[in-house]
């Protein structure tokens, strides 16, 4: 048999490895293969990044580590977290000292994070681990998972302040390292103190620049550009610092011109507590924002269209029994480049609820959005966010759960839907437990999960489609302080834990002479 010339298999392998669908014929064969799909396979590696927590002498932090049971083989493998190098934000470089800083920051990382001991190591496969801390200035955490660890990784940390102006309940979803992160909701109002936190997992250095957008446009600011957050350390910025210019609702956006961080923004406003702001879901004209509380007494709606043309767009609650639009508030008209919101006051009126919006027929303009909650009055407020989420696709965990004190938030935009929740062992013992819930299309189902057989410690909550959909999730913390009854919400989008990998098109060994 004649062999095929050797750069017609050379090509056609690399097609197939990018695209999943390159067909070979050598002659004699009768036809082309037909094409296969491309295979879903268990990631091997997962990185991520945890903010440093808050600076309160009064604070307990809580991280909680977890990886849910599932298929796939692999090595045992090993996940963890290590401290990062928490530097302010007068010492990272900036402009033209940034290559300055990756010398810096690769010299910093072989000199210290060698020797480094693990914050906290996950142990087993579908019980969490958990390391607590009251130390003030406790660092940014850089964590990384293989092998059986790796597919659904995630950390919930939790800190509770019980005093003073960052006072709260604040809880965030360990970060994985990107390029791009919007946040709208944040703030440069003097009863605010926000932060934006940078984090760089590598091992040199990374280069951000921040953009602040106001109700009139881009805020002015030159202390955001060519931020350089030397390798494997954290740098918090406060916001307010950057411009001149306050303004109540802003929206922040975070790039980065090399490298990749991990970023979050801390919320703490006077009189009303304090949270953890994760980013948006990437802009898109359609967006949810699930797990509102019942009891929310006030809700408003911050959203941002980054692009060159205005956008309108239906607000819509996804209530209990159905879907309806807020009397006096069903759309809103969002500026190109500047930041719009919405009171929507206690729209939830004691049940629960999630947001929609949706372009309108005559636009076409992405945007992101977020929702900034507050339970309770007078001195018994407490504040938390929820921002615009994926759907929790085939599998979504979140960690740190309490007994009695987690509320879980499932929401069907579409078609129904339904989901398996499982409750995990609990980090000290207990068995878990499963339970399937049918999710109406267009409503809003508040799930109190059953806490797992025997429970000691805590446990995490994993929350699997298993027809119809899309679902989104978010999960409500409440601890009570002092009186008060701080929670935070941590939404839920697919954990990524499994990755699309080409299928070999045809066994080359029918080529040779």
């Amino acid at each position: 048999m004649k062999s095929t010339p050797l750069y017609l298999v050379a090509g056609t392998v690399a097609l197939a490895a990018v695209t999943g669908f390159a067909a070979l014929t050598a002659p004699g064969d009768e036809g082309p293969v037909e094409p296969q799909a491309a295979a879903l396979l268990p990631v091997e590696r997962s990185s991520l990044l945890c903010p440093a927590p808050s600076m309160s002498d009064l604070a307990d932090t809580t991280y909680t580590s977890f990886t849910p049971e599932g298929e796939g083989g692999g090595e045992a493998g090993a996940a963890e977290l290590k401290a990062a190098e928490a530097l302010p934000a007068d010492d990272a470089p900036a402009g033209e000292d940034a290559d300055k800083g990756k010398d810096k920051g690769t010299d910093a990382e072989k000199g210290r994070t060698a020797e480094s001991k693990p914050v906290l190591s996950l142990k087993d496969l579908g019980k969490p681990s958990i390391a607590e801390t009251s130390k003030s200035g406790a660092p940014a955490l850089v964590g990384t998972a293989t092998g059986k660890l790796a597919p659904g990784w995630t950390t919930q940390q939790t800190t509770t302040a019980e005093a003073g102006g960052a006072r709260g309940l604040l809880g965030v979803s360990c970060t994985t390292p990107d390029t791009d992160f919007w946040f709208p909701g944040a703030s440069t109002a003097a009863a605010r103190q926000d932060y934006v936190h940078l984090t760089n997992p590598d091992d040199t250095a990374a280069v951000a620049d921040i953009e602040l957008y106001g109700a009139e446009g881009p805020l002015k600011s030159d202390a955001g550009e060519g931020i350089t957050v030397p390798a494997r350390s954290s740098v918090p910025i406060l916001i307010s610092t950057l411009t001149g210019e306050a303004a109540e609702n802003v929206t922040v956006h975070v790039t980065t011109r090399t490298g990749r961080v991990g970023s979050a923004v801390s919320a703490a406003e006077d009189k009303v507590g304090s949270d953890w702001l994760a980013k948006s879901a990437d802009p898109a004209q359609t967006l949810v924002l699930p797990g509102i509380p019942s009891d929310a007494t006030s809700v408003r709606l911050v959203a941002f269209a980054p692009g060159e043309d205005d956008a309108d767009v239906k607000i819509q609650l996804m209530g209990k029994n159905a879907t309806f639009s807020p009397a006096g508030n069903d759309t809103l008209h969002i500026k190109s480049r500047m930041t719009a919101s919405v009171d929507l006051k206690n729209i939830t009126r004691g049940e629960p609820g999630s947001i929609r919006l949706t372009s309108t027929d005559g636009s076409r303009t992405p945007v992101v959005a977020a929702l900034r909650v507050v339970r309770g009055s007078g001195a018994g407020q407490e504040i938390a966010f929820i921002p615009a989420t994926a759907p929790v696709g085939d599998r979504a965990s979140v960690a740190d759960n309490r007994a009695k004190a987690s509320v879980l938030s499932l929401t069907a935009p579409g078609a129904t839907a339904k989901v398996k929740v499982t409750a995990s062992a609990g980090s000290g013992g207990g068995e878990k437990t499963s339970k399937t819930y049918t999710v109406k299309g267009g409503t809003t189902l508040e799930v109190i999960p059953e806490a797992p057989d025997g429970l000691k410690g805590g446990y995490a909550l994993t929350v699997e489609t298993e027809s119809g959909g899309p679902v989104h999730a978010a999960r409500t913390l409440t601890l009570k302080e002092g009186g008060v009854s701080m929670f935070t919400v941590q939404t839920m989008p697919d954990d990524g834990g499994t990755v699309e990998v080409p299928a070999v098109q045809q066994d080359l060994s029918v080529l040779d002479d």
